[in-house]
């Protein structure tokens, strides 16, 4: 059985109104929402075999977070500049390139996009990943040949879900 852990990046800081959308990063709840959804999955026993992320800033320092509280190396991550704003068709297509040595697949990115790959790959209504919100995905057979409405939802946590 493999699983997805479909990760929104945290919150992220609009105090520069002028700073493109793409550089901006964590704000203060952000830094602190992201190490506190690490450890939730830590403490789940829920570990990374792959993580991937897109290259934005605010998800790259997320993504930076989780590995650290992980213990995943850093040097590992898989940065894919496709899944900034992606739609739930390209996030397949990335979903469909994973090597099948990886069971438990760590990605990082954004919304809509994020919460519509959910809704359609487990056949689910979510109306909203929030901010570092984590939607885990069970899904049977292989990353290749993984289509919409073959994931089982198995997880769905976030920040302010205590």
């Amino acid at each position: 059985m493999k699983r997805l852990f479909l990760i929104r990046h945290a919150k992220s800081s609009w105090d520069n109104p002028y700073m493109e959308d793409y550089e901006r990063p964590l704000n203060t709840r952000g830094r602190k929402d992201a190490p506190e959804m690490a450890k939730r999955l830590y403490n789940l026993n829920m570990m990374p075999d792959l993580m991937i992320s897109s290259t934005a800033e605010r998800a790259k320092q997320t993504a930076l977070v989780f590995s650290d509280i992980l213990s995943f190396n850093e040097s590992k991550i898989v940065w894919a500049d496709e899944l900034y704003h992606a739609s739930p068709e390209t996030i397949l297509k990335v979903v469909n390139s994973i090597n099948e040595q990886y069971n438990q697949v760590f990605m990082f990115g954004h919304n809509p996009g994020f919460t519509d790959f959910v809704n359609e790959l487990a056949s689910v209504r979510i109306d909203n990943i929030p901010t570092c919100g984590i939607a885990v995905i069970q899904v049977k057979g292989s990353w290749q040949t993984l289509t919409f409405g073959q994931g089982v939802l198995h997880h769905f946590d976030y920040p302010k879900n205590s």
